[in-house]
Formats: C-alpha cells, sequence, structure tokens
C-alpha cells in the first residue's frame, strides 16, 4: 500500500517536492489555502493585462533544465523561452544608465566604457564567479543542510577563504567607478543580504546573470508553475485549492495528518512548504523547534511594496527589465537592515514584461510591476504606499522623460499585509531568510523536524535559500530525505 504524503502549500518547492514523491511511488495531496496554485508566484488578469505577482526573473535555466530531465522531459515541453536582450538596464539618473547585454562580450565593452581597464578586471571575477557557480549549483545545494561537512569537498576545501571573505570586498578591491560596484552587488539582492555580509562565495550569482543571462518564459513566470502542476497531476498528485490548513495533528511524538476546515486528513508524512514560523505555530508548543525569539533573531532578506499597473499606451525609454539606483544604495540598505523604517528616498525595480511578451498585455498598451525592497516587520499602511507611489512616479518621470501615471487604467498595490494575509508570511517577508554566513547550508532552519517524525519543511526559509532555482532544488532535498527515512 502507497504512503501517503499530505504537502501544505503549492508554490514552487511544494510542487517540485510533490512530483519527485509520487514519481518515488508515494500518494501525494498538495493542500493550498488561496483560490490558485503557485504561492507567491501566483498571477492574475485585468481588463486584458497580465500580472505575475511574485517572481519576474528567469535566472540559472540549467536547474529549471536538470528539475524537468529528472522526469525525462524538457522546459521546452512545457513553455517557451526566450533569452533577453539586453537582460537588463540600470539608470543612475536622467540620461545616465548602463546597458546590460545578453553577452559577456557586450558586458565587458559596457564596463570598459565606464571606467577603462574595467573589463580585464570583470573577466578575472566572472571566472572565479563561474568557479563558485560549478562548485555550489552542480554540487553543494544539492545537499540537504543536515551536516557541516557537506560543505567541505575536495573543490571547497582549497576555497574556504571565498567563505569568510564578503562579496562587497572583493568588488570594491577591483573597482572603484560606484556604478560598477551597484552593477556587481545588484545579483546578491536576490539572497536576500547586504553585499557587506554575504560571502565571497555568492558571487555565483554574479556568474548567473552575466554568464548565463536573463530569461522569460512566455505567458510569464507563472506559466513554470502551470508546467510543474501539470507535471505533478500526470504523476497522480492531487491538489486541492480553497484548502487552508487549520492545524497539525499530532500523535506520540508524529504529526499524523491536517486539519483542513472540519476535515481531518491522515498522511504517514507531512510535509509543509508554507512559511516555516507559520507552520510551526500549527503545532502543539512543546512541538515546535524554535522559539519565538530564534525567529526574532534571525536576518529576513526583505519584504516588497509592489504596485500592478496597467498602461493605455506603450511607455517609452524602459526595457523588460529596469532598475532605478538613482538615490543611495547605502541609505536604501539601512532602512532595511540597520533602523527598519519606510526608505526616504526608495531604490525601485520596474518589470515591463509585454515589451518581450505580447500576451502580457493588450495591443497598443503595456503592463508592468513596480516593486521597492522594504523591511519586513514595519507597519504597512495606505497613506504609506501612496507615499512611496508618488515618489517613484516623480524619478520616473523625470529619468524616462514621460508622465507615465497619467495614463494608468489599472492600478493593484502588495505590500507587507498582503503577504501575511495571503501567505502567513513572518512579519510580511517576502524573499525568506537572508542568505549570510550564519544563514547558510546546514545553519538554517531545518528540513525535517527534530521533535515530530515524519514532519520535514521546504521552502525559502530552509535549505538551500530564498529564490525559485533554490526552490525547485529545496524541493528535491526534501522528498529525498523523506524516501530515505520512509524505507520499509
Amino acid at each position: 500500500m502507497k504512503k501517503k504524503v499530505n504537502i501544505i502549500g503549492s508554490g514552487f518547492s511544494s510542487l517540485s517536492a510533490a512530483c519527485y514523491l509520487a514519481q518515488a511511488g508515494y500518494e501525494v495531496e498538495v493542500f493550498e489555502k488561496n483560490k490558485t496554485v503557485g504561492g507567491r508566484a501566483r498571477q492574475f488578469s485585468e481588463d486584458g493585462f497580465t500580472f505575475d505577482m511574485g517572481p519576474s526573473w528567469y535566472w540559472m535555466p540549467d536547474v529549471f533544465e536538470r528539475f524537468f530531465a529528472d522526469f525525462n522531459k524538457k522546459p521546452s515541453d512545457y513553455y517557451e523561452l526566450v533569452k533577453l536582450s539586453p537582460a537588463y538596464e540600470i539608470y543612475f539618473g536622467k540620461d545616465q544608465k548602463m546597458t546590460i547585454g545578453d553577452q559577456l562580450d557586450k558586458i565587458y565593452e559596457a564596463f570598459e566604457k565606464e571606467e577603462a581597464g574595467s573589463a580585464k578586471k570583470l573577466e578575472k571575477f566572472i571566472f572565479k564567479a563561474k568557479e563558485n557557480y560549478d562548485i555550489a549549483i552542480k554540487d553543494i545545494v544539492y545537499r540537504p543542510g543536515v551536516s557541516p561537512l557537506e560543505l567541505i569537498t575536495p573543490k571547497t576545501i582549497t576555497k574556504l577563504n571565498r567563505f569568510f571573505g564578503t562579496l562587497s570586498n572583493d568588488v570594491r578591491k577591483l573597482f572603484k567607478n560606484p556604478r560598477l560596484v551597484q552593477a556587481l552587488e545588484f545579483p546578491v539582492l536576490f539572497l536576500g543580504a547586504k553585499p557587506s555580509a554575504t560571502p565571497s562565495f555568492y558571487s555565483f550569482m554574479n556568474y548567473a546573470d552575466f554568464g548565463l543571462g536573463t530569461w522569460h518564459p512566455k505567458g510569464g513566470m507563472f506559466e513554470i508553475i502551470d508546467a510543474m502542476q501539470t507535471l505533478a497531476k500526470s504523476l497522480g498528485v492531487k491538489i486541492r485549492t480553497d484548502a487552508s490548513v487549520d492545524s497539525i495533528k499530532v500523535s506520540n511524538g508524529k504529526a499524523t495528518g491536517i486539519v483542513v476546515g472540519n476535515e481531518i486528513i491522515p498522511a504517514d508524512v507531512t510535509l509543509s512548504g508554507a512559511d516555516y514560523h507559520h507552520t510551526e505555530t500549527l503545532l502543539p508548543k512543546g512541538d515546535r523547534q524554535y522559539s519565538e525569539n530564534y525567529w526574532k533573531r534571525k536576518t529576513f532578506a526583505p519584504s516588497s511594496l509592489l504596485f500592478f499597473l496597467g498602461f493605455d499606451k506603450k511607455i517609452k525609454n524602459v526595457q523588460h527589465h529596469n532598475l532605478f539606483f538613482d538615490t543611495s544604495f547605502d541609505d536604501h540598505a539601512a532602512s532595511i537592515y540597520e533602523d527598519p523604517a519606510w526608505p526616504e528616498e526608495p531604490l525601485f525595480y520596474a518589470s515591463f514584461p509585454s515589451k518581450s511578451d505580447a500576451s502580457m498585455a493588450p495591443k497598443g498598451k503595456d503592463s508592468a510591476m513596480f516593486l521597492i525592497p522594504l523591511a519586513p516587520g514595519i507597519e504597512d499602511s495606505e497613506a504609506m504606499r501612496k507615499t512611496m507611489f508618488e515618489k517613484i512616479m516623480k524619478r520616473f518621470k523625470d529619468i524616462t522623460g514621460q508622465d507615465a501615471d497619467k495614463n494608468i487604467s489599472f492600478r493593484r498595490d502588495f505590500c507587507l499585509m498582503d503577504f501575511k494575509k495571503d501567505y502567513n508570511s513572518y512579519k510580511g517577508n517576502a524573499y525568506g531568510l537572508a542568505n549570510t554566513l550564519m544563514q547558510t547550508a546546514f545553519l538554517r532552519p531545518k528540513l525535517k523536524s527534530s521533535k515530530l517524525k515524519n514532519l520535514y519543511f521546504t521552502g525559502q526559509l530552509t535549505v538551500p535559500g530564498p529564490g525559485v532555482p533554490p526552490a525547485l532544488i529545496s524541493g528535491k532535498l526534501v522528498a529525498g530525505l523523506i524516501e530515505k527515512n520512509n524505507k520499509d
């Protein structure tokens, strides 16, 4: 008789684990509290505009290929992938921008234009970044984070200094131009930590960015979720939406099932891809691994204020991905990590997927998502959302030379209160725990509960960390642990 696994949540990590467990012969059922699957990667449409609600960058295509290959499939079996050219643009002010191309030679050229001699320095930096990528993505991140010995391999033993230096120091030793520094420090924001707190080893994100390029699945990032859902169902996975889990049943030191409404649903294994902190509140206090103080001490990645916008015309002077770094990076970072507060002059990111994908907006119009990184846990209010929107739209007008807010036909906000409401997110965080040295690998919350047999976790608050590719990997890792620990 097949063993039953109940999975809480239907984001990338949950669907990944569901596929692997179903392939391994388990009976798998997924429970999603919202009306549609995807967790933070949900999608919605309004007035002909389509919006991805969460991740908007497709990096590390090899990780997606590896996931689907495990089921004898390819991404192209499910969605069409387009490499963006240019990858993105960074705006430092009016008539001051840097274009990140789709090939390394174009990026070397852009660096050289900014600072003479920087192309050779970048080539040297990227060589090391690729070494780190090959070690990290092809080896270390596919380890379950149960022991510090996982970090000791024949390759890493000779590169231990890369774990104890910081990315910021490495970049600033090579480059003096502040624009180049920001261009190289930007990718680690996907890891949720300041560059000055990010180990040197994580320069592999720079190779993911410059070396492997930025891609877009036609139809939006939700196409990946839809592909995984299709794959999961083909493997026999059952998925229930509008199914909020109220508690986890416990008996004799073992998780025995979940409660959804008035229904008790038993299982041999319970796996949560929902917020880790929230999941533990579904347990009796004595069965929780981590105290409230534990979570308070952790360094969280930023939350976000998101604006989903539909424009009634085509917006000029922007690419698919656009970074607005025309104010102080350090001041904004301080408002997130040092003295949590709303930023005075926020950096922001704007995505216009309809620039690359006509399906994302009606003809002659543009869909966009504007994002401001914020400290988790600060007070969210309509007044502050309005203030932030006015600030960034004024700067968008100054930099791009167009009064675009007059052409907004649709607008929806999403911020900390919404992350809490829709995802039970701790402090309204958007990206999980930051990947600092003391929150890396085996130092992150564990995939397996130390208190209860057959209770497991997956996703951005556990191993290996935040981001879409790590979420796919997290699902594979936890499925492997479940298989290992539940052999007859």
